[in-house]
């Protein structure tokens, strides 16, 4: 399956939404519908998403079954930061375009991008780059 980006940035808003800590989270073939910014993927592509978020350490104890569901405590604290640096649109849009331009949506390379849109932001706001902070 192709990697979407977007439902992995959907997946983790959820997570986070309904993470306290001290709670687990079910993500189950069938069961999905509750979970609104989910509701336009297919439980398969939701489910290989979580996959692929875990894989790659943005949850803590995930929990993966035979059916492919998935019961998740967290984010990490790779996916707090990553999220935190795509949670804005503005930015998304831009990391996206990026990663369209030099033709990548690894999840490592989504997560480098997002941290050099970042960079560049705060430096705009020093006045230390030539990125015009209307972006923000």
């Amino acid at each position: 399956m192709k990697l979407n980006p977007d439902c992995i940035r959907d997946i983790l808003l959820t997570v986070e939404e309904l993470s306290t800590g001290f709670n687990v989270i079910y993500f189950g073939k069938g069961r999905l519908e509750k979970f609104i910014r989910l509701k336009d993927y297919s439980d398969d592509e939701v489910l290989y998403h979580l996959h692929q978020c875990d894989l790659s350490g943005f949850f803590i104890k995930a929990a993966r079954t035979i059916g492919g569901s998935y019961s998740i405590d967290d984010l990490s604290p790779k996916g707090h930061e990553f999220l935190a640096n795509i949670r804005k649109d503005t930015v998304w849009s831009d990391v996206k375009g990026v990663a369209k331009k030099v033709g990548t949506t690894s999840l490592s390379a989504l997560s480098q991008i997002a941290s050099s849109v970042i960079t560049e932001l705060i430096k705009a706001q020093f006045g230390l780059s030539g990125m015009p902070p209307q972006i923000m």
